[in-house]
């Protein structure tokens, strides 16, 4: 069975390699690996490949909405309660090992790692090809592997680690997150160290991860393993490069005019062809399920999120849409479901009208804004004691959100490092809301248990931090996977 997972890998790989650009999957041919890998197109479609990865089911859509916001105190289900009920039980807790979130991100992510370690094995092979060209691409592929396995880590623990495509021995035991994590930075780093800045890569390849995105990415990795030092040298690095800044308008951001703009370090490509193939499902299953009818209506936000805003803060109106409401493109009124109390909507997540139905969103999924690392850099300097030097980084973050009216969100003057901790927390709250950070923002700072028992979810202390390993997975496993504490 495993063996079988991996050849449909390999089909999935070559479907998607046929690519000239990371959203171009124009067929071109049949290919194998005997037939591959031979010149230099092929290893720039072998990497596209993996972009094209991103964009899946599996890796940043339905589970990976329940696993990230559904699962905090930002968001709820939606929709009607029978509809998507094993996101129901991520909400409330009572998830089991046979839930098919975990099972859905495990397949998605690993299938991503494993175009991943295709590539880097066999793009050194090509017979012929631009040196410096072959060590970007082997970077880009050594950065998305490290993605993956990031929230890999951040959701399961201990996690196999397979750096090949095709493993010896298919039953794999978890590798111990020291060394998983290490081997994160190790690719980061290698990324990093290769990898063109934003600005040096031409138009076309606009969206490829670059050197920012690496640094950027250790910084985050950095933070999560409370290595303030490290995760503030990593984004002053990145902060010092002058190729992010934060857009003048919060609101723009999530716009599709807004896509790529002055603050993305990361986001993953998305395009509404008419014969489909560039879109993805992340703006359908958020979308207005009412009428006019644009999506699902899961990710619903929660009373707890709409209280966390400060009075005044336009962030709110940007990420929350209401019943009534007129839709970002002015096109019409939001009338929702009679059936659904309490019905609300992802605003970032809304796009226009498109072609190829609603499952072809067009809308780019904002990984990594210069937002998060601003704040990550104030997190780190007020951990290290220098709470003084913090207050610049999270007060240009509030004054972008206060535009042009000075009468909401002050900026923050206390150099106490509690109070300070709690203001640049609620920050990242707020300003982040919806993007799918909150729930590693809550595990890695030991805050779950008490918030989300607070409440009143039957969260149990040192089981619900990690999510378990997919019942499929460890029965396939024979003996090697062992299950998490209390699954």
């Amino acid at each position: 069975m495993k063996f079988l997972k991996y050849i449909l890998s390999l089909t999935l790989f070559f479907a998607a390699v046929s690519c000239t650009e990371v959203l171009d999957r124009t067929p071109q041919g049949e290919f194998t690996l005997d037939n591959y890998f031979q010149t230099e197109d092929q290893a720039v479609q072998s990497v596209n490949a993996i972009y094209s990865q991103l964009r899946e089911w599996q890796v940043h859509v339905f589970s990976f909405i329940g696993m990230t916001d559904i699962v905090s105190d930002d968001s709820e289900k939606g929709s009607f309660p029978s509809d998507g009920f094993f996101l129901q039980e991520v909400e409330d807790f009572e998830f089991t090992a046979s839930n098919t979130a975990p099972a859905s991100v495990w397949a998605g992510y690993y299938d991503g790692i494993f175009r991943a370690n295709l590539a880097i094995e066999r793009i050194p092979t090509v017979p012929e090809m631009d040196e410096e060209l072959r060590e970007r691409l082997l970077g880009e592929a050594r950065v998305l592997r490290a993605y993956f396995y990031f929230n890999l880590v951040r959701w399961f623990g201990d996690v196999p680690m397979i750096l090949e495509p095709f493993p010896a021995d298919f039953a794999i035991p978890r590798t111990g997150k020291d060394a998983v994590y290490a081997q994160i930075i190790a690719d980061l780093e290698a990324g990093a160290s290769v990898l063109p800045t934003k600005s040096a890569y031409p138009a076309a390849d606009l969206g490829r991860v670059t050197k920012g995105t690496a640094e950027a990415l250790l910084a985050k990795v950095e933070l999560t393993r409370g290595n303030y030092q490290s995760a503030l040298d990593y984004a002053q690095s990145v902060i010092s490069s002058n190729e992010y800044s934060l857009s003048s308008s919060y609101t723009s951001i999530f716009s599709q005019a807004g896509e790529n703009g002055p603050g993305s370090i990361f986001e993953v490509q998305a395009a509404a062809y008419e014969i489909g193939g560039g879109g993805t499902q992340y703006n359908e299953v958020q979308g207005v399920r009412g009428t006019p009818n644009l999506g699902w209506g899961f990710n619903s936000p929660s009373d707890d999120l709409i209280s966390a805003f400060e009075p005044g803060d336009p962030r709110r109106e940007a990420t929350i849409l209401y019943v009534g409401e007129v839709l970002p493109d002015g096109s019409d009124i939001v009338i929702g479901d009679d059936n659904i109390v309490g019905e609300r909507f992802n605003q970032k997540a809304f796009v226009v009208d498109h072609p190829g139905g609603n499952g072809n969103g067009p809308g780019n999924i904002r990984i990594y804004r210069y937002a998060d690392l601003l704040l990550i850099a104030a997190e780190a300097l007020n951990e290290l004691g220098r709470s003084n030097e913090a207050l610049p980084y999270l007060n240009q973050v509030r004054a972008r959100a206060r535009g042009n009216n000075p009468n909401i969100l002050p900026d923050v003057t206390t150099t106490n490092q509690e109070e300070l901790r709690t203001a640049i927390l609620r920050e990242r709250r707020v300003e982040l809301a919806l993007e799918q950070h909150r729930w590693f923002d809550l595990v890695r700072t030991n805050r779950a248990a008490s918030i989300m028992q607070a409440l009143g979810k039957p969260f149990i202390e040192g089981k619900h931090e990690l999510f378990p390993i997919p019942q499929g997975e460890v029965d396939l496993s024979e003996g090697a996977l062992e299950q998490n504490p209390g699954y």
